[in-house]
């Protein structure tokens, strides 16, 4: 079967019968999961264990089995080399990567959280104080394709939190090369080194450091990239922290016989051309509408250079849904939990009133899912596989955490007093009960306020 024969048909999945093969598929597709299959996994146990035994080498020679290291073997470029690239790129390039920065930052401003007191009872104060970390390492996907809108979207929330360090890490492209407009992004977002490598070595090297290039463990893993990329991050969970499993880009439009078929077209294949496992659904309860999308798809010739992804992402993972009605379409939303979401519907605030799960919301014609990639100034690193459901966008929030602060006053603990030792008492902890008690003993010194 040619590519363009590929192209050609969506699979259907229709619901409104509710027969029990469709309410079987509906449901796997909900069930899908963010987490890579064991094999995968256990692969990339492997990988990060010789990172974290050998270090740079490891990294070398894991570039040189999968690909994405540089010619000359070098593995990190410094803040230095990154500001230098600012002035290799084109007034127009540098002028959308600033305009990009300075969205990104404005809607990152407003999510930066503020320590607060508060008075349990007099005496008793708790704080609840916001920190950042100190130092994260930012995955940024590459090889058939630069991202420098994920450089932009991972470390400006950095930044804004107050990070101190920011390292990031992606792979050089097929000729060992590393984009030039991803390297100005990383430059006018002082970013203080660049790892030049992808897949689970570059996770590796992020969480675990490599000493010998100066480039320090991270206490905070980001970003998003593929099964391998995923499966390391979920392999770190215990030695360092992650933001999320953010697997391979989905997208989902919820469409009436109102929508436009050639736009609800080109939102399928902005989200298939991401990669050949990404998933592209319509859910729509109009025949006629799916029957004009499907033939605007097999009529787009599409992205040259994407042409092989996009056709093997369409034949795998692209669906036509069909519904009894826009409610039953929200359900399925709800239920898929999808990571991008464009709804477009006759009536499309009510419809949006009822989303509860999803990771980014485009609403109406003309909010298109590539203006939150790269300039709406919302974050593009969002929860895929379902997580949605639980997990939200990379924010200012994920590069920091919360701490408590107790100041207790002697009349606030004796106000707590009786509260310590009965429940003390009842879970045997005669310790935790004496530790209060002996605050109080006339035979100890008095407790200091």
């Amino acid at each position: 079967m040619t590519t363009a024969q590929t192209v050609l048909r969506l699979r259907r999945l229709d619901l409104r019968a509710g027969d029990a093969a469709a309410l079987a598929e509906r449901d796997a597709l909900f069930r899908r999961g963010a987490v890579p299959d064991p094999r995968v996994r256990e692969a990339a146990r492997a990988i990060l264990a010789d990172v974290r035994s050998r270090g740079s080498a490891a990294v070398r020679d894991s570039s040189a089995r999968f690909g994405g290291g540089r010619r000359d073997g070098r593995l990190v470029l410094d803040g230095d080399e990154l500001r230098a690239a600012i002035d290799g790129v084109s007034p127009a390039q540098r002028g959308a990567l600033e305009t990009a920065i300075a969205n990104v930052r404005a809607f990152a401003e407003i999510q930066r959280p503020r320590s607060t007191r508060t008075t349990i009872v007099p005496g008793v104060e708790l704080e609840r104080r916001w920190l950042p970390v100190a130092r994260a390492g930012a995955y940024v996907p590459g090889g058939s394709a630069p991202y420098p809108s994920s450089v932009v979207m991972t470390v400006v929330p950095a930044r804004v939190a107050g990070v101190e360090r920011v390292v990031v890490a992606s792979p050089a492209d097929a000729d060992g090369e590393v984009d030039a407009v991803l390297r100005a992004a990383a430059g006018l977002l002082g970013v203080d080194a660049l790892l030049v490598a992808g897949g689970v070595q570059a996770i590796g090297a992020l969480a675990y450091g490599l000493p010998d290039e100066g480039v320090e463990p991270a206490d905070l893993v980001v970003g998003p990239g593929s099964a391998w990329v995923t499966a390391a991050k979920v392999e770190l969970v215990g030695d360092v922290a992650i933001d999320l499993p953010a697997g391979p880009s989905e997208g989902l439009v919820l469409a009436d016989e109102a929508a436009d078929p050639v736009i609800v077209a080109a939102d399928l294949i902005t989200q298939a051309e991401h990669g050949v496992d990404s998933p592209a659904l319509l859910v729509t309860p109009s025949e006629a509408l799916a029957d004009a999308v499907e033939a605007e798809v097999a009529r787009r010739p599409g992205t040259a250079l994407r042409r092989e992804i996009l056709a093997r992402a369409l034949a795998n993972h692209g669906r036509v849904v069909l519904v009894a009605d826009v409610d039953a379409g929200i359900d399925f939303v709800n239920g898929y939990a999808p990571e991008h979401l464009s709804v477009d519907v006759a009536d499309p605030e009510a419809a949006v009133a009822r989303i509860r799960n999803a990771g980014s919301v485009f609403v109406g014609r003309w909010s298109p899912e590539s203006a939150g990639d790269y300039a709406s100034g919302a974050n593009h690193v969002l929860p895929t596989g379902g997580l949605a459901r639980g997990c939200g966008p990379l924010s200012v929030e994920t590069f920091g955490r919360w701490s408590q602060v107790q100041r207790i006053t002697r009349d606030g603990l004796a106000r707590l007093r009786p509260t310590i030792r009965t429940l003390a008492e009842a879970e045997g902890l005669h310790a935790h009960r004496d530790a209060v008690e002996a605050r109080f003993s006339v035979h100890g010194p008095e407790p200091r306020r």
